[in-house]
């Protein structure tokens, strides 16, 4: 009776850790909701948003700025403490159904332990944006919510199909990519939740609470202006953290404005992907629209996904 008694607990327990990592998404966006535009890193002090605003009000939504739009602390919107503040009155206020980030840079990390996720865990609401914002969608998705990664108001030349995935991603609708094979690309199918963002940003959280856990996820990479042998050094890092191997599937996004030294690295940034992750059997797709480019596809971190990579195409299917 002991035995089966202790059988029954561990039975329970086991549905109760599943029960605890089961993502949660905050409600879709419906017409008549707020969203806020805040600036968490680089600042913002150019009269640029009106387009971003127009988008958002043609979708039916209404906009609220923040207090770090047009603040001017060297290269950052603000302190520390500013831009901490401004981010948590949003996270606080019950009628802000999203924050989207104004732009990247530098800057998110230096806030996120400054942040209190309690009252967004009661009512929790879509964190958007991309490249420095990685810091937030990796520390949400430790927390077990989803975020989007996706076009940031200043994404001006954002393509019209980059602008409409991100209003499907905000309104709930159902979201599917696909796009045309690339010669390196690994064939393949899997299934699993996705994760990532800058790979720059990604690397600098290992060892840190906001670092994401790799297992059995479906990883997403991209980044801008690094140096090609760094591109090598945080491969290497993803690989010795045990991140690659217990990866689905890997889709790499745009790896744009890439440097070299004068002694050349001998490898682009797609060869050097390549070359550490050849060794896992797992499918692969190369050159995805998403990252620092004009069509910049909307992404749900925390999501279930399933992706098909064959001679012709390769697609994403969020669940």
């Amino acid at each position: 009776m002991k035995k089966f008694t202790f059988y029954i607990l561990i039975f329970i327990f086991s549905i109760n850790l599943q029960a605890q990592k089961k993502m949660i998404f905050p409600p879709n966006l419906k017409k008549g909701d707020t969203v806020a535009i805040v600036a968490t890193a680089r600042k913002n002090i150019e009269d640029n948003l009106q387009p971003a605003i127009s988008w958002l009000k043609n979708w039916g939504l209404e906009v609220v700025i923040g207090s770090t739009i047009g603040l001017d602390h060297n290269q950052l919107a603000g302190t520390d403490e500013q831009r901490a503040a401004d981010f948590q009155t949003q996270l606080d206020n019950p009628n802000i159904k999203a924050i989207w980030c104004v732009r990247g840079g530098y800057g998110t990390v230096r806030m996120i332990d400054l942040l209190d996720f309690t009252k967004f865990k009661k009512s929790p609401k879509w964190i958007v944006g991309f490249s420095d914002v990685t810091v937030l969608h990796s520390h949400l998705n430790t927390l077990g919510y989803a975020s989007i990664h996706g076009i940031m108001p200043v994404s001006s030349k954002a393509s019209e199909e980059a602008k409409e995935s991100l209003r499907k991603s905000l309104f709930g609708e159902h979201l599917e990519y696909t796009v045309p094979c690339e010669n390196m690309n690994r064939l393949g199918t899997a299934k699993g939740e996705l994760v990532g963002g800058n790979l720059s940003i990604l690397y600098s959280l290992f060892g840190s609470p906001s670092a994401i856990d790799c297992s059995d996820k479906i990883l997403f990479i991209e980044d801008l202006d690094e140096y090609l042998y760094h591109i090598d050094r945080m491969m290497i890092n993803l690989k010795r953290n045990g991140c690659l191997e217990s990866l689905k599937g890997i889709i790499v996004g745009g790896m744009t404005k890439m440097k070299d030294n004068e002694i050349p690295w001998g490898k682009d940034a797609l060869e050097i992907i390549d070359d550490v992750t050849k060794n896992y059997n797992i499918p692969v797709i190369y050159n995805f629209p998403a990252g620092h480019m004009a069509d910049n596809r909307a992404l749900i971190f925390g999501k279930q996904v399933s992706i098909e990579v064959n001679d012709l195409e390769s697609k994403v299917v969020f669940e």
